[in-house]
């Protein structure tokens, strides 16, 4: 699903003010079937998905097919798209990992492909990198490829489903690099019981504010895992 983000409450007012203009615009048009738009500002976010043919009214707030414009939708859903567009904007590698990789958004698909779970990894220092669904195959033939990652994380959540958040690269062969970022190396014995190995983390979809490469996620939480296991 594509969707439309307006950084306007960070901008100065005049930027502001056309943002507004533009999200006005946006609710006198027919928008393509799919199309997802979210407005932000610096008093409210709302949000509008739109299925195919919907026409919302003038002022934004018609609703004839039983989709609602909510005003003060969750900030967490708001800020959610908004990283994935910073993430985009800062980091060419990063917005190539997340559409090369979009299936793995479904877990039936890694698990359809050869993937499977090891427990949920944490950090000693706080953060997380999620679940790994690990291919082993993947691992053992030693290449690098971008639509292929030996790892796929995602985060548990509360209510047992699984969040997609990164993928991460894996080859015994090394030195390695991806579109001119280097591997980490991890010696052995290590805690997943694999040789000598190299790797590299892409926080394609879960912002990671200690780096989009970075083995922990700061905003990635083991906690749900621990507690589906109690």
């Amino acid at each position: 699903m594509l969707r439309v983000i307006d950084h306007g409450r960070r901008l100065p007012a005049r930027y502001r003010r056309a943002a507004g203009i533009l999200f006005a615009a946006l609710a006198t048009t027919a928008l393509p079937a799919g199309l997802a738009f979210a407005h932000g500002s610096l008093e409210t976010e709302t949000a509008l998905v739109v299925p195919p043919g919907y026409m919302p009214y003038s002022n934004g707030m018609g609703d004839p097919l039983g989709v609602t414009l909510t005003r003060h939708a969750p900030k967490a859903a708001f800020v959610a798209h908004a990283a994935h567009a910073d993430i985009a904007a800062s980091n060419p590698l990063a917005a190539k990992v997340r559409d090369i990789n979009a299936r793995f958004a479904d877990v039936a698909v890694a698990t359809a492909e050869g993937y499977a779970p090891i427990p949920c990894v944490s950090g000693i220092e706080g953060g997380a990198m999620g679940i790994h669904y690990v291919n082993g195959k993947l691992i053992e033939d030693g290449a690098v490829d971008l639509g292929k990652p030996e790892a796929v994380m995602y985060e548990p959540k509360a209510d047992g489903t699984l969040e997609l958040v990164a993928v991460e690269y894996i080859t015994t062969k090394g030195p390695a690099e991806l579109d001119g970022h280097l591997f980490s190396f991890t010696g052995s014995p290590n805690r997943y019981g694999l040789p000598p190995f190299y790797e590299l983390h892409v926080w394609a979809w879960r912002a990671n504010p200690t780096g989009t490469f970075a083995d922990m996620n700061p905003n990635v939480s083991c906690d749900a895992a621990v507690a589906t296991q109690q």
